[in-house]
C-alpha cells in the first residue's frame, strides 16, 4: 500500500461502484477473451461473482492497511471450486489482469480529488496480492484433489479385489479420468519392498498409452489397465514394476464393470502360482487353472469342467480313451497304440482332435498336467463314467 491511502469517501464510492464495474469487467472478458465467451452463463456469472467480491475485498484491504488480506476466502469464496474445475490457472490470471486494468480505467471517476494516484497503486498492489492468492487456490485444490483422488483409486480397486458390481464402479472411475477403454484387465504381485509403486507403475502404462488404476492390498500390488493395444506387451511392461515373485495377469474383459472377474482370476492365481515355479512372469490367470483348482478354486474347477472334461466327453471316436492311456503312458504314443490296439497315426489323430478341442497338448508336460488335474477333478466329482 502506498504511504497515502485512498481516502474513506473514495473507498464509498468504490463501493457503490463496485458492481458497475464487476459487470464492465465481464463485459471485457466478454470481448478481449475468446475462451470466455464459450462458457455457460451460470460459469460467467460466477466470475462475475468473484470480480465483484474482489472490488469489494480491495475496499476492506484499504480500510485496514495494516491487516493481511485474506484473499482466499475473500476473494474466491463465492466459487473457488468451480472456477478450478472448469478452467486452467492461466485463464483464471486472465481474468484478474482484466478485472485489474476494468478498475484501474475508472479510477478517475471513481477517485476523490487528489485521491486518483493512490487509489491506482492501491489496485496495482491488490491485484498483485489476487494474482498469488489465485495460483495458491489452485495449488491448494490440486493438493486436496490428489489425496481425493488417492483414495477414490482405492475404493474402486478395492471394490474390484471385493468382486463388487456396482453400478457407480464406471461412474467413480470416470471421476479419476478412466474414459471407459476396452480392453480392460487386472494384474496382481507382490508390492514392491522400496520406492512408490504407484508412481513407477503410472509410467510404465503410461509409456504403453494405458489408462490405469492402482492399489496396494497388504503386500499385494494390483494395477488395472485399460486401453491397451496390445496387452501382452503392456503386462510385460508393467510386470517389471512388481515386487519379487510372480505376478499374475487376469483375464481379459470388455469393460471396467466386468473387471471384478478378471480381479478374482488373477487373485486365485497369485495365491497359487507358487506350485508352479517355473511359470513365466507374468503369468495368465488360466495358465494356473490347475492350481487354483487344487488350491480350491471352485471358478477354476468350474473352467477345468467346461473347457478340458466336457469337449472331450462329448468328442467321441475313442479321443478321451486315448488322452488317458497316453496320459498314463508318459507321452509314449506307440506305448499308447499298443495299449489301445491302434495304430500311431490313429493316436496321432485322436491327440490333435483332443488339442483342438481344449488347446491342451497331451504330449507336452504342462498340457498334460493341465488335463490329468481336470480329468482327476472331474473323477472326484463323481464323473468316474468318463473312464467308459
Amino acid at each position: 500500500m502506498s504511504d497515502h491511502p485512498p481516502s474513506a469517501a473514495t473507498l464509498r464510492r468504490l463501493e457503490r461502484a463496485s458492481g458497475a464495474i464487476a459487470t464492465r469487467a465481464v463485459a471485457r472478458m466478454d470481448d478481449d477473451l475468446p475462451w470466455f465467451r464459450t462458457l455457460p452463463a451460470d460459469q460467467r456469472s460466477w466470475v462475475g461473482l468473484v470480480a465483484q467480491a474482489g472490488i469489494a475485498s480491495l475496499v476492506e484491504w484499504c480500510r485496514h492497511p495494516g491487516r493481511p488480506p485474506r484473499l482466499t476466502g475473500e476473494v474466491f469464496g463465492a466459487a473457488p471450486r468451480e472456477l478450478v474445475r472448469v478452467m486452467p490457472l492461466k485463464h483464471t490470471v486472465d481474468l484478474v489482469k482484466l478485472t485489474a486494468e476494468v478498475m484501474d480505467d475508472h479510477v478517475e471517476s471513481v477517485a476523490e480529488p487528489g485521491d486518483a494516484d493512490a487509489l491506482r497503486v492501491a489496485v496495482l498492489q491488490y491485484s498483485r496480492e489476487v494474482a498469488f492468492a489465485t495460483a495458491h487456490v489452485y495449488a491448494s485444490f490440486a493438493e486436496n484433489r490428489g489425496a481425493w483422488d488417492a483414495r477414490l483409486e482405492a475404493l474402486v480397486v478395492d471394490a474390484l479385489v471385493r468382486g463388487e458390481r456396482s453400478e457407480e464402479l464406471p461412474g467413480r472411475a470416470a471421476a479419476l479420468g478412466w474414459a471407459g477403454t476396452s480392453p480392460v484387465t487386472v494384474l496382481v504381485g507382490a508390492a514392491p519392498d522400496v520406492g512408490d509403486a504407484h508412481a513407477a507403475v503410472r509410467r510404465a502404462a503410461r509409456s504403453q498409452s494405458c489408462e490405469v488404476m492402482v492399489g496396494v492390498h497388504a503386500d499385494q500390488l494390483v494395477v488395472v489397465l485399460g486401453g491397451a493395444d496390445d496387452v501382452g506387451t503392456a503386462a510385460d511392461r508393467v510386470a517389471e514394476e512388481f515386487g519379487p515373485g510372480p505376478v499374475v495377469l487376469g483375464p481379459v474383459v470388455d469393460r471396467l464393470s466386468d473387471a471384478g472377474g478378471s480381479a478374482a482370476a488373477a487373485l486365485a492365481g497369485w495365491r497359487a502360482a507358487r506350485a508352479w515355479p517355473g511359470a513365466p512372469r507374468p503369468v495368465r490367470a488360466d495358465a494356473l487353472l490347475p492350481e487354483r483348482a487344487l488350491d480350491g478354486d471352485p471358478l477354476a474347477r468350474a473352467a477345468l469342467t467346461e473347457r478340458v472334461v466336457r469337449p472331450l466327453r462329448g468328442a467321441g471316436g475313442g479321443v478321451l480313451e486315448t488322452v488317458r492311456a497316453v496320459l498314463a503312458g508318459g507321452g509314449n504314443l506307440e506305448a499308447s497304440a499298443r495299449a489301445l490296439f491302434v495304430h500311431p497315426n490313429t493316436v496321432r489323430y485322436r491327440l490333435k482332435r483332443a488339442t483342438e478341442l481344449t488347446g491342451q497338448v497331451a504330449t507336452d508336460p504342462r498340457g498334460a498336467w493341465t488335463l490329468q488335474v481336470a480329468l482327476v477333478l472331474a473323477d472326484l466329482d463323481g464323473g468316474r463314467s468318463l473312464w467308459h
